[in-house]
């Protein structure tokens, strides 16, 4: 209950940062976005329809479409989504507008501040409608992937968008879309940002013994055999931090200069005992 609450809370607050970023920057400056949200900013620009009410019909009717390729939690949260985004875009509609006519600042602090809003929603397991639901319905009915059905969607949006924005204000949307992206991103990974380690060493046990004791981490050892010689090694694998790969490094390096390492990022960590801190 608790985290429900919490979770609440975090949605209601990332939606009025999310329409702050719309009607404030976006809007004002004749800019776009990707996706739905493109599509309820053009109606504005050419039929001064309420970017609030557009928002909220466009993804209800989705949602209306896509709600089978929903879990019951992510349905209720992203509802509360729908409803927050589109509250919060038809209250602050007319209250303060233009904070810049510099296009490049409102581009900037457009696509943070909605990328800021949508990845605090994100970040609870709810969505924010729109294209996450049309990409879910294309990987059904085509197989595509969710990212690459939400990238043609947004691209779409914004390439159609030129004829009622021009291109250079187009150009500028891409970069809304781009730092939106790279906030979502921060705001769901957070600070710290995990990779997954592969350690493939002649002296594993001096590796291990080592990580062990001087960073303070579990390993775990997997049996492996090299392809070509056929002889049977052990494989180090790890989960830490991106900012102690340069300690790790350095141990590895101080035993064993030919030890073999492969580094991946990894987006999402679940089960007990397995958050590096």
């Amino acid at each position: 209950m608790k985290k429900t609450l919490k979770d609440v809370l975090l949605i209601l607050i990332g939606a009025l940062i999310f329409a702050i970023g719309v009607n404030y920057f976006t809007i004002p400056n004749r800019l776009s976005e990707g996706g739905i949200l493109g599509i309820t900013i053009v109606t504005y620009y050419l039929f001064e329809w309420s970017p609030g009410v557009v928002n909220f019909v466009l993804n209800v009717v989705l949602l209306a479409v896509g709600y089978k390729y929903f879990e019951k939690r992510t349905m209720f949260y992203t509802l509360l989504s729908i409803a927050s985004c589109s509250g919060f875009l038809f209250l602050t509609e007319d209250v303060g507008r233009q904070v810049t006519e510099d296009t490049f600042l409102a581009a900037i602090f457009a696509g943070l501040l909605v990328g800021v809003g949508l990845g605090m929603i994100f970040r609870t397991g709810g969505t924010s409608g729109g294209s996450t639901i049309l990409a879910r319905l294309a990987n059904q009915l085509l197989g595509w992937s969710i990212g690459k059905g939400m990238l043609i969607f947004d691209i779409l949006v914004v390439v159609g968008s030129v004829f009622i924005i021009g291109l250079e204000k187009a150009m500028y949307t891409l970069l809304v879309v781009y730092i939106g992206a790279k906030a979502i991103d921060f705001i769901v990974e957070g600070l710290d940002e995990k990779v997954a380690v592969m350690i493939i060493s002649n002296s594993p046990e001096r590796v291990l013994e080592s990580i062990t004791q001087k960073m303070s981490r579990g390993l775990t050892v997997l049996d492996g055999r090299g392809g070509f010689t056929g002889q049977n090694k052990e494989v180090l694998y790890i989960v830490i931090s991106k900012q102690e790969i340069v300690q790790l490094k350095s141990i590895i390096h101080t035993i064993d200069q030919n030890a073999y390492v492969t580094v991946h990022n990894v987006h999402e960590m679940m089960g007990k005992g397995y958050k590096a801190s």
